[in-house]
């Protein structure tokens, strides 16, 4: 082939433009176009904002400003415990910035054999195993548990990340209605008998805020002689009588198999894990692509955990105080009017519902200008046509903190017309 025919067949330096439906990224202009649309109102960007400076776990500067945290999920304040603090530059220093490697090669390191310890002796479990990310806890054992001609049966408002893990594996996924047990045991009734199942449940529901019946759900799993694994996500550290979770205070136990959980809410820093008591368990370190196919965390990041996590085991004043303050805000956010996600204080999340996305965004833009940041969410992250403020309190925000918080929403609800 002479020189002359090769150049014919180089792709152009100048090529053509792309066709738009050819045009791989042409699906989100809808979402460009309503997100521009909401920018070009005025307001913050309410899904980009900076943290400059982090002063404490209720505390930051955003935008040059002194501002309340309420919408972190560090519910019990161990981000600047002085402890925790000291082990991850302790690991930072002995054993450098990271791993290079995944847990079933060169990255398992001397704290992650702590941080499952102190799990197996929080949760008072056998088996205890690590993830990078809460996420990738879900999408691991969702995909590794339940296989070709098995079942998942989930709540319809679960998590993403147990959408995907349902997605990521090959087994038949069955949604019940949200929280109702008798929709969760008529789906399980119709299933073959002989069919391995999966029940998924939450114990806290991260939007609204409330809580799942897992007693009774539980109790409808296993009359099917389905598994269950339960996740704990928003409610390890301050719910049950040793900060366990749900499945703990409503007295499961025995009867879920596996607890599914984040370092990135209560311990405060980042990673995911599973607990169980399964003879079997450790065969999921084998079998899961999640946890064998991806770089093990940082040590100084386990080392954090494994100290928080041991540190949460006696943390009662904590917890104690965390309960005062979600029933003083829900109290007090009530009083003023607002409609909530929940009728009770039931977590440490209060969802403000508010009329549509222009009064949800107004309500926001109100309370940041104001000195406070909460969560702004609408659907899909909602149920449908839900637009909410959610609020996530922390153990160490103190009684003068909230009482300020109830005066700015009180400011921005007569703003924005939320309340009268």
């Amino acid at each position: 082939m002479t020189d002359a025919d090769m150049t014919s067949d180089r792709l152009s330096t100048d090529p053509a433009a792309v066709a738009p439906e050819s045009d791989l990224m042409s699906k989100f202009d809808g979402l460009i176009a309503e997100r521009q649309a909401l920018i070009d109102t005025g307001v913050t960007d309410p899904f980009a904002i900076v943290m400059e400076q982090v002063k404490s776990p209720t505390e930051a500067v955003i935008k040059g400003k002194d501002t309340i945290l309420l919408g972190t999920y560090n519910y019990m304040g161990m981000t600047f415990d002085p402890d925790v603090i000291q082990a991850g530059k302790d690991a930072l220093d002995q054993f450098g910035s990271g791993t290079n490697g995944s847990r079933m090669l060169n990255g398992t390191f001397r704290d992650h054999i702590e941080v499952e310890d102190a799990l197996r002796d929080f949760y008072g479990t056998t088996g205890a195993i690590v993830f990078s990310t809460g996420y990738m806890a879900n999408l691991g054992m969702i995909s590794t548990l339940a296989g070709k001609g098995e079942y998942v049966i989930l709540d319809a408002d679960s998590h993403a990340s147990i959408y995907d893990g349902c997605k990521q594996g090959y087994a038949e996924i069955v949604r019940f209605r949200h929280n109702s047990v008798e929709d969760l045991d008529k789906r399980l009734g119709r299933l073959p008998k002989e069919a391995g199942k999966l029940v998924v449940l939450e114990g806290v529901y991260s939007m609204l805020g409330d809580i799942a019946p897992l007693k009774e759900m539980v109790a409808a799993a296993k009359k099917h002689k389905a598994m269950v694994l339960s996740d704990e996500a928003h409610s390890m550290g301050f719910y049950g009588p040793n900060g366990r979770g749900v499945y703990e205070a409503q007295g499961c136990e025995g009867d879920v198999d596996f607890i599914v959980g984040t370092f990135s809410k209560s311990v405060g820093t980042v990673g995911g894990f599973c607990v169980s008591n399964h003879p079997k368990f450790e065969a999921i370190r084998l079998a899961c692509r999640p946890y064998i196919f991806t770089a093990s965390l940082p040590p100084s990041v386990v080392a954090t955990a494994a100290m928080s996590i041991r540190k949460l085991k006696h943390a009662h004043n904590k917890r104690a105080h965390l309960w005062e303050n979600a029933k003083k805000l829900h109290g007090g956010l009530v009083k003023l009017g607002f409609r909530l996600g929940t009728e009770n204080p039931d977590s440490a999340i209060i969802a403000v519902i508010l009329n549509d996305q222009e009064q949800a965004v107004a309500m926001w833009q109100a309370l940041l200008d104001s000195g406070l940041y909460v969560n702004m969410a609408r659907p899909p992250a909602t149920p449908a046509g839900t637009f909410l403020l959610r609020c996530s309190l922390c153990a160490e925000h103190t009684t003068e903190q909230i009482d300020r918080v109830l005066g700015m929403f009180e400011a921005a609800g007569r703003i924005t017309n939320a309340i009268s």
